[in-house]
């Protein structure tokens, strides 16, 4: 990062899980001081073949994108947002690609997956979802899991986790977790906002949290940018603004969204229908959280850590 620039670091957004997906929306993210973008490449109801398909397609298509490029060491990263180029990585919002196979968690690294959350919203082999009734936190395998990420240096996430699956991701891991796209409990209770408790152990490993900017998560289906930076006004009271970050959970593809909702009660209940189409903060306005953190005095060191830096040091400790 130069010093007279603030990069930015989106750690969790989300093109159309589809093999024509146009990669090209990620360029909606543009600034001065370039980008780091973190996009899905699976979740709950994908196999692993349908995530190395994705993989596949967005590779591709991002490499031959004039404007775009896959980055996934921190030089590159460097490197790319000093000259105002936009950047691109994956993650896997569930461990069911994996196929109970521990080696597949260096396979998808290799191919650019820089973090994994164990459950999406529902208990798996790993461990307990945050709409469960009752969450056992962590499995042997999900423990299991954890240590082959910190071998490989992939990111452990409890984003969708329970809240005792994620007490456990903080207890269990041996490098910094984080929460990639959780937004916070004490604030709006709903069930997959993160607990203060969950916010305290994530920092304790010297993890980040990323602030979504979904509406259902930031209030009754609040999607602006006053409700954004409410909630990292609470998480940076509660545990310091050294471990909050954004990761905006944006869909390019809200209309699928929508479409899962209808097709997966038992994924998306009520907690997520109730306030009907579910809004979100869009990534222009998300940039805007610059100006407004400036705006309201928060100082230079906080601003870079909250707009990307935070982000940086954890992925720069914890990837290899």
């Amino acid at each position: 990062m130069t010093p007279a620039r603030r990069a930015f670091w989106e750690q969790h957004a989300c093109l159309p899980l589809t093999l024509d997906a146009d990669v090209s929306d990620i360029l909606r993210y543009r600034r001065p001081g370039g980008a780091y973008v973190c996009v899905n490449v699976g979740y709950a109801p994908h196999s692993r073949e349908d995530s190395l398909s994705y993989i596949d397609h967005f590779t591709r298509s991002i490499e031959a994108h004039p404007a775009l490029e896959i980055a996934t060491t921190i030089g590159e990263i460097d490197a790319a947002v000093s000259g105002d180029r936009i950047v691109v990585a994956f993650d896997l919002e569930d461990s069911g690609p994996l196929a109970g196979d521990l080696d597949m968690v260096r396979t998808f690294y290799d191919l650019g997956v820089k973090s994994l959350l164990p459950s999406y919203n529902n208990g798996n082999a790993a461990g307990g979802g945050c709409l469960d009734k009752t969450d056992t936190g962590l499995t042997a395998y999900g423990r299991d899991l954890v240590r082959r990420m910190n071998e490989v240096g992939m990111l452990v996430d409890g984003s969708h986790c329970g809240a005792r699956t994620g007490l456990d991701l903080s207890a269990v891991s041996e490098q910094p977790m984080i929460y990639s796209h959780s937004a916070m409990r004490g604030l709006w209770d709903h069930a997959r906002n993160i607990t203060d408790e969950q916010a305290r152990e994530c920092a304790a490993t010297g993890g980040v949290i990323g602030i979504p900017g979904v509406g259902i998560f930031l209030g009754p289906n609040t999607a602006t940018l006053d409700a954004f930076i409410a909630h990292i006004d609470y998480a940076v009271e509660l545990v310091g603004p050294e471990h909050v970050g954004i990761g905006s959970d944006f869909s390019f593809d809200a209309d699928d969204v929508q479409a899962d909702l209808e097709a997966n009660p038992d994924l998306f209940p009520e907690e997520y229908t109730r306030w009907g189409v579910i809004e979100f903060v869009e990534p222009e306005v998300t940039l805007l959280i610059e100006h407004e953190l400036v705006k309201r005095g928060y100082p230079e060191e906080t601003v870079r850590g909250i707009l990307g830096g935070n982000f940086r040091r954890v992925a720069a400790q914890v990837w290899k």
